[in-house]
């Protein structure tokens, strides 16, 4: 009986416990992020991989330059490596030379024992030529042994920042890859609904700051494009439709920075290939003096680019997903212009003012 007892007494025991011991709390479901939320995160996102991508697309050009300057310094280190067989071949062959034309006597002794003190001054001059000549020649062979060594060590250099620049590109690729799968995984956790809701606003927005610019006197008058500037706009405006990708220059994609240094590359302006540099590189206009052609930037960063094709609008590739269009000047926060054929020398004129879109609400 004891046994039964007892046994009966830990069930009980047991049970106690249970019945006191608090319940674990469900974890509340976390509250759903309005519209304005999510266009919000939605364009950081965005930005965030445009961004990514133009500072891969800098690392890309540096890479570029790197690759043309150890392509130059193995070329330059070639033809010195052969100027130097060929300077090792002249001192050989003048040695011969004045070792043949040697007697071993000195000059006055020779003119004293020659048959034909005339001939002996001509073979002197020879022989003091040669000497000359081996000078020059020994020289020649240092200089190229040390511009040969000099090379050399430039190749190696430049090798080195070549595979660093290939390193960080690999890394700063990964990096885009990485925001552009954000991206993909906030835009298939949407709705259709919430997609719809979410293109409303944003075009709300851009309504707004557009709107705003015109209220503030900030559109350009219409003006006529330069030679140059009409070239580029015809090109941005035969790639409409075609879609976004980073990192793409053409034919078939490209990235905002690349539709517009194509563009002015075919107008036969070349222009840097990024967004920043850009930005930093060319003359500044202000809004209000915009013609087609002209660059607008967008963002503090200089993040993205847009061409200016007159009436208040601009022809661009937006971003991924999307394809090139026309879209309002405002379509983002404005930085400033930039006129890639500005007369040289002019410097820069003025920064464009910023025009930041209110936060939906």
């Amino acid at each position: 009986m004891s046994g039964r007892l007892l046994r009966l007494a830990c069930t009980a025991a047991v049970a106690a416990q249970a019945v006191l011991a608090p319940v674990p709390a469900v974890a509340a479901p976390e509250p759903e992020r309005s519209v304005a939320q999510l266009l919000t995160d939605l364009q950081q996102l965005y930005r965030q991989t445009e961004q990514a991508t133009e500072t891969y697309n800098a690392t890309a050009e540096k890479l570029k330059r790197q690759r043309a300057e150890v392509s130059r310094l193995d070329g330059e280190l070639a033809r010195a490596r052969l100027a130097l067989r060929g300077s090792r071949t002249d001192a050989g062959r003048l040695a011969r030379q004045q070792y043949q034309n040697s007697t071993g006597l000195g000059p006055y002794v020779r003119l004293l024992l020659a048959r034909d003190p005339q001939h002996a001054l001509d073979e002197g001059h020879v022989i003091g030529e040669l000497t000359r000549e081996r000078a020059r020649t020994v020289a020649r062979l240092t200089a190229t042994e040390k511009r040969k060594d000099a090379l050399a060590r430039a190749a190696r250099k430049a090798l080195d920042t070549q595979l660093t620049l290939a390193d960080q590109q690999k890394k700063q690729r990964d990096g885009v890859h990485a925001k552009l799968a954000d991206v993909e995984r906030l835009l298939a956790a949407l709705t259709p609904g919430q997609l719809a809701a979410i293109a409303r606003l944003e075009q709300q927005g851009v309504t707004e700051a557009q709107q705003r610019l015109t209220t503030a006197g900030a559109l350009p008058a219409d003006r006529p494009a330069s030679t140059e500037g009409d070239r580029a706009v015809h090109y941005a405006m035969d790639q409409l439709g075609k879609p976004y990708r980073w990192g793409a220059e053409g034919p078939s994609a490209y990235d905002c920075s690349g539709l517009t240094s194509q563009a002015w590359t075919h107008a036969g302006t070349p222009i840097p290939r990024t967004s920043q540099e850009q930005w930093r590189q060319l003359r500044r206009v202000r809004l209000t003096e915009l013609r087609p052609g002209d660059l607008v930037v967008y963002f503090p960063e200089a993040t993205h680019v847009a061409m200016y094709v007159g009436g208040g609008r601009v022809v661009q590739a937006p971003r991924p997903g999307e394809r090139i269009k026309v879209s309002p000047l405002a379509s983002y926060p404005i930085l400033g212009a930039v006129r890639p054929d500005a007369a040289p020398g002019t410097g820069p004129e003025g920064r464009g003012v910023a025009h930041d879109r209110p936060k939906p609400t």
